[in-house]
């Protein structure tokens, strides 16, 4: 259907709903939800307690990752015939760790309307709260459940040079923070849980002292947000240094590459990696250095 004979109107509104204070809802959010036709969402008794707080009476579809496949096409369709439908999770917004993003991805693909109705975000919240340095961060969500594959998942993000930000469930959180304090024990680290609820909590330190705090408790609360440190200087520069394989700079692992015969592309690709540099700088690097070999 094309533009001109698409109905005016139709829209899928991505809305994000309160992480825990159902005053955090903005006007426009209970607006978005009261003029929609109908509301996807999680589980129906979550958000049907956030309608009833506000009195809005829009028809609920259940939409989680067991079913979220199945009602795609439908959604489109409502979308296409003029229909507003709103999308909703549990709590955030939807998309951010968890799989709404193919009802997004798949309205956009078809050339309909998707507008995001702002709301709290627990990744940002958690950052500030934290009072640890953010000038960057990186969101990786939930760590693998695995303990041998944590660790090594850990290892991997060690050198980016900003805080990540990782989410835990009260039960496994304890675990995570041990693993966090064995593979990254320089870090400072901070645990964010019950945001923006009545308990709100930041327990902050070191990361092994944090680790022993939350394992000396018989039992943790609440939906639990982990932000570690970025590496220190000195950190980060050892370990670009031990993934490059003993080279201190960029220029050094780019002459130890070529010397080894590592494909360019393989070797820009790696270095821009490992010194947080793009590819496209890193292969000019390179191709400097092959020319004046």
């Amino acid at each position: 259907m094309s533009d001109a004979t698409r109905p005016a109107g139709g829209v899928l509104s991505v809305v994000g709903t309160p992480i825990g204070n159902l005053a955090d809802a903005s006007p426009r959010v209970v607006e978005t939800l009261r003029a929609a036709d109908v509301i996807l969402c999680e589980d129906t008794r979550v958000t049907g307690k956030l309608l009833a707080h506000f009195g809005v009476h829009t028809p609920l579809t259940r939409a989680d990752d067991n079913v979220l496949a199945s009602r795609i096409a439908p959604t489109l369709e409502r979308v296409a015939a003029g229909e507003r439908v709103a999308f909703v999770s549990d709590a955030g917004m939807p998309g951010v760790s968890d799989p709404g993003q193919r009802l997004v991805d798949a309205a956009l693909d078809e050339g309909l309307r998707v507008e995001v109705i702002p709301g709290p975000s627990a990744v940002t919240c958690a950052l500030v709260a934290s009072g640890l340095p953010m000038d960057h961060f990186f969101f990786e969500g939930f760590l693998p459940r695995k303990a041998s594959a944590m660790e090594a998942r850990l290892a991997e993000l060690a050198p980016i040079p900003g805080a990540l930000v990782v989410y835990e469930s009260p039960r496994r959180v304890a675990a995570t923070l041990g693993r966090i304090a064995s593979v990254l024990p320089q870090r400072q680290v901070a645990l964010v849980r019950e945001l923006t609820k009545l308990h709100e909590e930041v327990v902050r330190g070191e990361a092994a002292t944090v680790a022993a705090e939350v394992a000396s408790r018989e039992v943790v609360k609440g939906e639990c947000v982990i932000v570690i440190g970025a590496p220190a200087p000195d950190e980060l520069a050892a370990l670009r240094q031990a993934a490059a394989g003993g080279a201190a700079t960029m220029e050094e692992a780019i002459a130890e590459g070529l010397a080894a015969g590592e494909p360019k592309s393989a070797l820009a690709k790696r270095v821009a990696k490992l010194f947080s540099v793009s590819k496209s700088e890193a292969y000019e690097a390179i191709l400097a250095a092959s020319q004046r070999d």
